[in-house]
Parts: structure tokens; C-alpha cells; sequence
């Protein structure tokens, strides 16, 4: 079982490193105490509705953003990719006439 509020702080925690934003600077910006931040982070507590808009406004996303959860790196996504062509001639076949008639 997923543990959503533990996902959406890691996933906030993530989003605000990859902004340059320390925990100070995004609970200034959002007006809220620093261990409150904190706690959201480590999903402690979940954000309130309220809460939760403030951050998706001051680190510029969408709200389903944070709760998309199993995204796969490039090199996970190709070897899926390539494993399922070698499973599967015919699905090769598909995407082979695919590439060729976009080309």
C-alpha cells in the first residue's frame, strides 16, 4: 500500500530542490512556519487544500503533478521499450511501419 502523504512530501521535497528553494525560502513564500514545511516533507502531515495551492503556485506545477507518482527515468523507459519489441514480433512490426511512415 502506497503511502500517499510520504510521496507527496518526497515528491514537494524534490520539486523545491530542483527550484533552488530552500525549506526557509518556500515556507516564506508560502507563510507557513518552517516545521510545518518540514513535516509535509517527511509526510508527517499532508497539506491543506489551501496549503497545497500556495506551493503549487510558488514552485510553478499543476496540482496532479504531485501525485504522479511512477514516472520512469529515460533509460527505464527504453529498456521496457525494448523489451517489449523482443517479446513481441508483431508489435515490432507495428511500431517498425509506424517509424517509417513518420519519417
Amino acid at each position: 500500500m502506497y503511502n500517499i502523504k510520504k510521496q507527496l512530501g518526497q515528491k514537494i521535497k524534490k520539486l523545491r530542490k530542483s527550484r533552488s528553494l530552500t525549506q526557509e525560502k518556500l515556507a516564506e513564500i508560502i507563510n507557513i512556519e518552517v516545521p510545518s514545511l518540514s513535516n509535509i516533507e517527511t509526510g508527517k502531515f499532508a497539506p491543506s487544500v489551501d496549503t497545497l495551492q500556495k506551493i503549487c503556485e510558488a514552485l510553478n506545477v499543476e496540482p496532479w503533478e504531485f501525485y504522479y507518482f511512477n514516472v520512469l527515468s529515460h533509460e527505464e523507459m527504453v529498456d521496457k521499450i525494448n523489451q517489449k519489441i523482443k517479446d513481441n514480433f508483431d508489435l515490432a512490426k507495428v511500431l517498425y511501419n509506424f517509424l517509417k511512415a513518420v519519417e
